[in-house]
């Protein structure tokens, strides 16, 4: 079971973790774990440290007893340009907007593993899933009569007790309780509310952060093929999720925002004694939830149960990485990660606000060890800038938008082997 001394900084750090946003995949981060982290978030067949059940439970009964710390400083670069726009009585949009008013984020994660005998293992783990932010000083709807700045704010955290069992010295099966808690804030958009365009136009745009709470399930499974190749499976329901009350007449089901369903799988193979490569291919549907899937030309109002939303498609995910340890007490590792684009051309004009377009990543890694039980691992990734263009509808005066974004991440984690 946990130790009631880790639940002081269990706590303490999903407190921390509210206060975050990030995007990579989409708006799920693109790995959990320092380690993982170094190899472009792989994990399904690689279990490493204290975080693996938040890519996959069955891990957690392969890494030992151990408790990881790690902590993130997110740094992305997004904005828009519009040209060609005209709008009534000359009025327009174009111009070049930087999304940057708020430019860095720092993410904490924390993983604790226990193994209860030789076939039970138990855990938690603490991280935050994703999240978009946008803060625009200079209002991009300013040219139409949009007042303030603008911008979104979309937080999620996980904190996911685990249970995985040992079938045999080589396959495990695991399964994790995703408790979930996601706060939002939107600003400077009331002018999407008017003329009918929402169903409930005074909880739209200006409310602050308001918070839901929910749950889901995520299951997993890992073995050893061979000696040498090991290879794992994982899957995560819908996490359903409580309304957004402030904000019922922006998204669909009157303020619902669901966590989308998730999955994957995974193989790594043990080259050699010192090299490791590892591979990992996932699917997110974003598309399933209707706040973000739906097109926002419904035709339907804003907050309306089949209401409006970002347009954004399911994604899938490629990662390629590899290991090597260049010393009894130093392991390198890099990483490729590729996404597919969710944000479709013809949906540009609302994701100005959240412009989650990135989709190539490369991170390198290391580790190195601190006597017999400590470890101290580090890692950098770059998600190469992305633009992608697309139309503004006529009846917003026509013309082209360009969403860009680039990201920095660097992280620092230490973990501890008991």
């Amino acid at each position: 079971m946990i130790s009631p001394k880790a639940l002081p900084a269990i706590v303490l750090l999903g407190l921390l973790a509210t206060n975050t946003a990030s995007a990579t995949n989409g708006y799920f981060a693109h790995g959990y774990g320092a380690k993982s982290l170094g190899i472009a978030g792989i994990g399904i067949a690689l279990p490493q440290d204290g975080l693996a059940a938040a890519t996959n439970p069955a891990g957690t009964a392969f890494v030992g007893d151990r408790a990881d710390l790690g902590l993130t400083l997110f740094q992305p670069r997004r904005g828009a340009d519009i040209s060609g726009n005209a709008g009534p009585g000359g009025s327009t949009l174009n111009g070049s907007y930087d999304g940057n008013d708020t430019r860095n984020f720092l993410i904490p994660e924390l993983g604790y593993v226990r193994q209860l005998n030789t076939q039970w293992s138990a855990g938690v783990a603490v991280y935050g899933n994703g999240g978009m932010n946008t803060d625009y000083a200079v209002n991009p709807w300013s040219g139409f009569g949009a007042s303030g700045a603008a911008g979104v704010n979309l937080e999620q955290l996980f904190i996911s007790p685990t249970l995985a069992y040992k079938v045999n010295e080589d396959h495990a099966l695991g399964i994790a309780v995703n408790l979930a808690y996601q706060r939002f804030a939107a600003k400077g958009i009331g002018l999407f509310a008017g003329n009918g365009a929402s169903e409930s136009p005074g909880d739209f745009s200006n409310h602050g952060s308001d918070s839901a709470t929910g749950w889901g399930l995520r299951i997993g499974y890992t073995g050893k093929l061979t000696p040498e190749l090991t290879v794992g499976a994982t899957y995560a329901t819908t996490t359903r999720m409580g309304k957004f009350d402030k904000y019922k007449g922006l998204f669909a089901e009157q303020g619902g925002f669901d966590i989308p369903a998730n999955y994957g799988v995974g193989i790594a193979w043990q080259a050699t004694e010192a090299l490791t490569l590892a591979a990992d291919i996932q699917r997110i549907e974003f598309g399933s939830v209707k706040s973000v899937g739906n097109t926002l030309f419904t035709g339907t109002q804003f907050g309306s149960s089949n209401g409006p939303g970002f347009g954004w498609r399911d994604v899938s995910v490629l990662k390629i990485g590899v290991s090597y340890d260049a010393s009894p007490k130093l392991t390198l590792r890099g990483g490729y990660s590729h996404v597919t684009q969710p944000v479709p051309a013809a949906e540009i004009l609302l994701n100005i606000l959240a412009p989650g377009v990135v989709q190539d990543h490369l991170s390198v890694g290391a580790t190195w060890k601190q006597g017999k039980h400590g470890e101290l691992s580090v890692y950098f990734t770059h998600a190469f800038r992305k633009a992608v263009d697309g139309p503004i509808p006529a009846n917003y005066g026509g013309g082209v938008a360009s969403l860009h974004l680039s990201e920095n991440i660097l992280g620092v984690g230490y973990g501890w082997k008991y």
